[in-house]
């Protein structure tokens, strides 16, 4: 298999740590390629990244579905519980901290541009999603385990960018049991090492 990826990007990211966790990384070769390179378009017709490149040539996108295909290889325990509350739950969990992600990523171009009423109140909207999220994670955070579900890998990778990316909007005062989780899980290997470069 290859990954199509970007080191930056949080949802590569969330596809890397699902292959550390499933202890697959190793079948994984990583191919650098940038959303403007024409090459990506032969395997994407987004042009984006993650891609994942099968053998047989078969490409699968984006995060959600590559992460639930890696789910699908090998003998080590799923993180898309089976049918039922806990698979919802997770499933929800990704949503959110999804999110987060697409809250957030489109924010860095804005603030780059002329900071009119109009993109203000666009920056508003995204980060007040933002908070919203983070406010039910903190609800959630007593029964947050160790990565084990897509779920909290996704948070895990959501919590990571907004360190990464946005230092100056700090998430953790008002949210200590989440802060309390995330210090705990940014030390395992499908979050420690995995950390965004760039």
């Amino acid at each position: 298999m290859k990954l199509a990826y970007s080191p930056a990007s949080p949802y590569v990211r969330k596809v890397t740590a699902c292959a550390i966790k499933r202890g697959l990384d190793k079948q994984v070769e990583r191919v650098k390629i940038g959303t403007t390179d024409p090459e990506l378009l032969k395997y994407n017709a987004l042009s984006k990244v993650p891609t994942l490149i099968l053998d047989d040539g078969t490409c699968i996108f984006d995060s959600p579905v590559i992460c639930e295909y890696l789910d699908s290889v090998g003998s080590a325990p799923k993180l898309f519980p089976p049918p039922g509350a806990a698979r919802w739950k997770a499933l929800t969990q990704e949503a959110l901290a999804d999110g987060i992600l697409d809250a957030t990523q489109p924010r860095r171009r804005e603030v780059a541009l002329p900071q009119d009423e109009g993109r203000k109140g666009y920056i508003a909207l995204q980060q007040g999603k933002v908070a919203r999220a983070l406010d039910a994670f903190e609800a959630q955070a007593d029964s947050l385990g160790n990565l084990d579900t897509i779920g909290e890998i996704t948070i895990g990778c959501a919590l990571g960018y907004l360190d990464f990316r946005y230092p100056h909007e700090p998430w953790r005062p008002g949210h200590p049991k989440l802060e309390a989780w995330y210090a705990k899980v940014a030390t395992l290997p499908p979050l420690a090492d995995t950390m965004p470069v760039g």
